[in-house]
């Protein structure tokens, strides 16, 4: 059995065993990523290029944004790679940086998404103090401690995850190097109950932040049916509701697919269920961000259709 000193490469796993059904699988995840790419460039252009666009809610919308672009960016382009050209292979070296990017990503986003339901609790329920509460300081200080909560999170669980021996083999049971699957490779029991631990402290973190979430949204929908006998319409309502139930939705997603990835037993672990776990909290979120958040905001619409009208040759190529 090899160790971790003699492992130079780790092999991935093999999406299709036929040669056509490689190739569909790489056409289908180059449609996934061209989705996302452009969804969320558009909206990181549109954000950055329109003033009117500099407000909190948007500020946010562009971190988020460029996390999905950097998260699905992480982990496709290299199962995309080895579908095309029949491989399975990363490198050691290239599994350790995938692993600590793809945490740091999806850790950020998910710290990003709970400073957006904060801001949308205090825009509906304390109005009066958004300005106080939510300046320029205030929401650059909240994103950079979401992204270094990201890199030391990363950071912790990439180390521990590799200087555990692993001595199973090398063959990770999944399309990208997930510490969930890396640590079934580990030599002893103990190894891996080690850093089951810090998975676990994290998950309580994450879960801490699902409820932080939740109660926001309680509030949210609390102060919107109080102040529904003041609304001359249901558009106002319903504006609210739209904006909040599809945010809550995703951060439903990415919980339960996390725990059901992580907290398994590997004896209740199967590939295939694995593999659409992992699909549905690393692939589907950044793909449908840009549909949920913001393709049904006017205010983005109206600042896409600007800059094709400003630039009609960026989007026919």
């Amino acid at each position: 059995m090899p160790n971790s000193s003699s492992i130079s490469e780790f092999f991935l796993l093999v999406l299709a065993d036929t040669r056509q059904l490689q190739l569909l699988h790489f056409w289908l995840l180059l449609g996934i990523y061209l989705a996302a790419l452009l969804g969320n460039g558009l909206i990181s252009t549109a954000v950055a290029c329109h003033h009117r666009l500099h407000t909190p809610m948007y500020f946010f919308l562009l971190n988020l944004a460029l996390l999905d672009l950097g998260c699905i960016s992480t982990t496709l382009p290299k199962a995309m790679a080895n579908a095309l050209w029949d491989t399975r292979t990363i490198s050691y070296a290239g599994c350790v940086a995938q692993t600590f990017l793809f945490v740091f990503l999806i850790s950020a986003e998910y710290s990003i998404l709970t400073i957006m339901s904060y801001d949308r609790y205090v825009a509906i329920c304390k109005p009066l103090h958004y300005g106080t509460l939510m300046d320029s300081r205030a929401c650059a200080t909240m994103a950079a401690a979401a992204w270094g909560a990201g890199a030391l999170h990363a950071l912790l669980h990439t180390a521990n995850t590799f200087s555990i021996p692993l001595c199973q083999n090398n063959t990770v049971d999944q399309y990208f190097c997930e510490v969930a699957q890396i640590l079934k490779l580990s030599c002893s029991e103990s190894d891996y109950l080690r850093e089951s631990v810090n998975i676990y402290f994290s998950l309580c973190l994450i879960f801490g932040c699902f409820v932080f979430i939740v109660l926001s949204y309680v509030q949210i929908f609390r102060a919107v049916l109080r102040m529904a006998s003041e609304m001359p319409s249901e558009q106002g309502r319903h504006k609210a509701f739209s904006m909040c139930l599809p945010h809550l939705a995703v951060v439903s997603l990415f919980l339960s697919t996390g725990i059901s990835t992580n907290l398994r037993p590997p004896s209740l672990s199967f590939p295939s269920l694995d593999l659409v776990l992992s699909f549905l909290y690393s692939v589907v979120p950044p793909t449908l961000n840009p549909l949920i958040y913001s393709m049904r905001n006017q205010e983005i619409k109206d600042a896409v259709r600007k800059m094709m009208s400003y630039h009609p040759a960026l989007f026919l190529l």
